[in-house]
């Protein structure tokens, strides 16, 4: 990417308003000194002892860390958590920045903190080894009560955003904050407001998901088409295929072979459907994946919001994973700085 072009999308950031919709939880790190390590007097069992707690907002708060090391103006925050210790947890960090709109962020009885404990044994020389996680999650469906709440906050926040990220976490369907009736209001707000980007990633596929601009990576796309894409030679004109289906962009993680980005085109006359390919960046060291899909779904948002084409959306996003995965123990996020570092031409 040019610089004048990078430095023209970028700094558009400052001013953008983007609104995060999703499953945001509680990311608890345990880092554990083995060299503390003991034997339980009652158990028999090893002892790890914790020697620092760190937490931070995880699934959709992973993708406002993002928003917030890039420099976005206004984040708002759209989602539940419980009325319990995580959920307070969940609501400091969330506040900590100062620059979190938290309006549409509901506190409910009715719904537990969905909650990430990663406990993490840290090692002289050696990168941090994550031990079994400990999740907390919740296993019945959500209140119509808290859906309302939800598509109400949706509707106040349309007209003014410039952009809304959608994120599904729930491995169970209807148990989140994206459920049907929310998914409703998002197809209504794309009638009402056809050129607002409103970009999607779900744990479970997009199937049966309103024609919003579809994030996922290679098995979402054969699952959702029912096709075999093994091979990554498939990929760009199953995308280009789903992209036309939906009317707007599609685009596709394929790991180390890079991302593809289909474009529908047709937003003016004689605008032609393309699709696009961005080449993974080099690994230069330890690396650590988780997060590195939140990154590019974050850098997807705020570029297309800041108005990136999609090939320069997908070099942006390509950029910004390469940072993450290289930020080990957590879950990584670049800054403007770091993504010229990788962007610029």
């Amino acid at each position: 990417m040019e610089r004048s072009r990078f430095t023209e999308l970028t700094s558009r950031y400052p001013t953008l308003r983007l609104a995060i919709v999703g499953d945001f939880c509680l990311d608890r790190y345990l880092d554990i000194d083995p060299a503390r390590g003991e034997t339980s007097i009652e158990t028999g069992l090893p002892v790890h002892n914790v020697t620092g707690v760190r937490s931070m907002p995880g699934a959709a708060g992973t993708i406002l860390n993002n928003f917030l090391t890039l420099g976005v103006g206004k984040i708002h925050a759209v989602g539940f958590c419980g009325r319990d210790g995580e959920g307070y947890e969940l609501q400091r960090a969330l506040h900590s920045s100062g620059r979190v709109q938290m309006q549409g962020f509901i506190e409910t009885p009715h719904r537990r903190t969905f909650t990430y404990t990663k406990p993490l044994v840290h090692e002289p020389g050696a990168p941090p080894r994550e031990l079994s996680r400990l999740d907390l999650k919740n296993w019945t469906p959500t209140p119509d009560e808290v859906s309302r709440k939800i598509v109400g906050a949706l509707w106040e926040l349309a007209e003014s955003v410039d952009a809304i990220m959608v994120m599904d976490q729930a491995d169970l369907a209807e148990t989140g904050v994206i459920t049907a009736a929310v998914r409703t209001a998002l197809a209504d707000i794309t009638q009402a407001r056809p050129t607002l980007p409103i970009l999607a990633d779900s744990r479970r596929g997009l199937r049966g998901w309103p024609s919003l601009i579809f994030k996922m990576n290679r098995q979402e796309l054969g699952s959702l088409l029912g096709r075999d894409l093994q091979e990554v030679s498939a990929v760009p004109d199953a995308a280009l295929e789903l992209a036309r289906a939906n009317g707007r962009a599609v685009f596709i993680t394929l790991a180390e072979h890079g991302m593809v980005g289909a474009d529908p085109g047709g937003r003016q006359p004689n605008d032609p459907e393309v699709v696009h390919r961005a080449a993974a960046h080099p690994i230069r060291g330890p690396i650590d994946i988780v997060g590195a899909g939140d990154s590019v779904s974050a850098n997807l948002t705020a570029a297309l919001a800041a108005g990136a084409e999609v090939p320069e959306a997908l070099e942006l996003a390509s950029a910004a994973a390469s940072v993450a995965i290289h930020q080990l123990g957590t879950t990584g996020a670049a800054s403007v700085e770091e993504l010229e570092s990788l962007a610029v031409g």
